[in-house]
């Protein structure tokens, strides 16, 4: 039975969905083409009629769960959003923590990438280069105006917040309040940090 254009696109969707939040929980070699397809509803029968290759797959999956942290960090760069405050309450909590698949894609899966194919390592990369450029939207300009402060610091507190929130779920399990600890003190200091004269 022939599938409309709307169902298949709708079916593509569902698969790219099902990929980015298990991709997320469980990284990508831990999940196959048929958990994927099953988790979206679907039969893995169909599969290759909307994806070359679970690489192929990879790409889009992380593209989509990109874009949604990007949207998230433009709410709270938007006029009454809460600013850098609000979401660094939301990136650094125990919930974020708890529940990878639906979070930043780089703090689940960021140490996998150098090991998949060079289209979904050049993909991740465009990824990380947006929600840099994003991030420094939440940033006060830099005093002379050139930017090129407000990105390294944009850098920099992307790489705590990844890192920080990677070793706040390594040790959830074993070490609760260490766990909590980090999450707290990375998120005092990336406030201390944001401000220009932090890194002049």
């Amino acid at each position: 039975m022939k599938v409309s254009k709307e169902k298949a696109a709708a079916h593509r969707a569902a698969i790219i969905a099902a990929a980015a939040r298990l991709f997320r929980e469980r990284g990508f070699d831990g999940v196959g083409v048929a958990e994927i397809t099953r988790a979206a509803g679907l039969t893995h029968g169909g599969f290759y009629g909307h994806f070359a290759s679970k690489d192929a797959l990879a790409v889009e999956a992380f593209d989509a769960a990109f874009a949604r942290s990007v949207k998230r960090i433009a709410a709270r760069a938007a006029p009454g959003g809460g600013g850098l405050p609000r979401y660094l309450d939301s990136y650094l909590s125990a919930a974020h923590r708890d529940d990878p698949q639906e979070g930043c894609p780089m703090a689940a899966v960021a140490t996998e990438v150098d090991h998949q194919d060079a289209t979904v390592q050049q993909g991740f990369a465009s990824g990380i280069a947006a929600y840099i450029a994003a991030f420094e939207s939440l940033l006060p300009e830099d005093g002379e105006g050139n930017g090129t402060n407000r990105r390294a610091r944009a850098m920099l507190m992307v790489s705590a917040l990844v890192g920080g929130m990677a070793l706040a779920r390594a040790v959830a399990k074993s070490d609760a309040a260490l766990s909590e600890e980090i999450l707290v003190g990375v998120h005092a200091q990336l406030l201390a940090l944001a401000q220009p004269a932090a890194c002049a």
